[in-house]
């Protein structure tokens, strides 16, 4: 049987309120600076009149809200269980102190040879492009990470590049965060020219949900830098739910897709928000229909504030066999872990 987590949340019929901003479609910056970053205020314009408990204000203390107004349109009214609402929402659960849960569960402190830089497998290194996200995913691994200490400046990052530099072996950067696409299309073009200036480099990979989250920010000025470049680009995105993928989400796809940018997915198996066959399923397909790839089906990473998320391996195994008689063999996710130490990931 299938435990939900519980939100202590109480539906009413409610008129709905005026826009939070009056930020203009278009306008990624603004739509990035007009988030929502308050727990009640989020229950609010969704129609959901909450009493908060203690611990559910702790939760948004130890990690605040924080929600795009892009991403709240496609969250449904009136719905506590909604599926987009479960990933953003704090839970009093977050204060729990659970066994094997931990600040940093992929000990990424101990590859983290440069600031911003974190170097853990071979061939490629990952780069902090941005301390920031858009928004804030209640299961984010990095929930804990000492963002103040890896956000070099633009005469910084030259020490953090000369360490891929001196390294040949490496032919892949990774643009991670927070989220890279959080940071302005100018500096994000400086630091590319500078990839590029490195001639064993042959791709750039960019970890990101900005696209999903904020769709306007696929924009002509991104696009330039990331059409031009002469690095093989790939955009990892990050998508639990179909849910998530509404037009305009389809509409940036094509445009990064028309720029030469493949295309892949990696999700989170989380409780109570995809852990069932069909929604699973739903996933895969609408990720095909907006150009992406399916790539990975992470299991939880089990960071300290999250774990009422977690679904045991052998659950996670049974779902993806059942998944894997439903679809087509490139429909399907490979289901991961991530395990301290390890050279690759590592297939459950």
């Amino acid at each position: 049987m299938i435990t939900r987590t519980p939100i202590a949340v109480h539906c009413e019929e409610v008129e709905p309120e005026a826009p939070v901003s009056d930020t203009p479609l278009g306008d990624w910056q603004r739509q990035l600076r007009d988030v929502i970053r308050d727990p009640a205020a989020l229950c609010r314009h969704l129609g959901l009149d909450v009493e908060w408990s203690s611990g559910a204000r702790r939760g948004h203390d130890l990690f605040p809200v924080r929600v795009p107004l892009a991403y709240l349109s496609r969250i449904r009214r009136g719905d506590p269980n909604d599926p987009l609402l479960r990933q953003v929402l704090p839970l009093g659960a977050e204060g729990d102190a659970v066994r094997g849960f931990v600040d940093d569960p992929l000990e990424e402190r101990d590859h983290t040879p440069k600031p911003g830089l974190i170097h853990k497998y071979p061939g490629r290194a990952l780069l902090i492009a941005s301390p920031t996200c858009a928004i804030n995913c209640r299961y984010c691994f990095r929930r804990h990470f000492p963002y103040a200490d890896n956000a070099p400046s633009m005469r910084e990052w030259e020490r953090t590049l000369d360490y891929l530099r001196e390294d040949d072996s490496i032919r892949e950067a990774i643009l991670s965060g927070g989220d890279p696409l959080a940071s302005p299309d100018r500096r994000l073009a400086a630091l590319v020219e500078r990839l590029e200036a490195i001639p064993h480099l042959k791709r750039l990979r960019i970890h990101t949900r900005l696209p999903v989250v904020i769709p306007d920010r696929v924009d002509d000025a991104l696009l330039e830098w990331l059409g031009s470049t002469r690095l093989q680009k790939v955009m990892v995105l990050h998508i639990n739910h179909a849910q998530e993928i509404d037009e305009a989400v389809v509409a940036a796809c094509a445009r990064l897709k028309a720029a030469g940018v493949t295309l892949l997915n990696q999700s989170v198996l989380l409780r109570g928000i995809n852990d069932d066959v069909d929604t699973l399923a739903a996933l895969s397909e609408r990720l095909f229909e907006a150009g992406i790839l399916p790539y990975y089906l992470h299991v939880l990473d089990p960071v300290s504030g999250a774990a009422h998320f977690d679904v045991p391996d052998d659950e996670a195994r049974d779902l993806v066999d059942a998944l894997r008689q439903r679809l087509a063999g490139f429909l399907m996710p490979r289901l991961v872990r991530e395990v301290p130490g390890e050279r690759s990931k590592t297939p459950l």
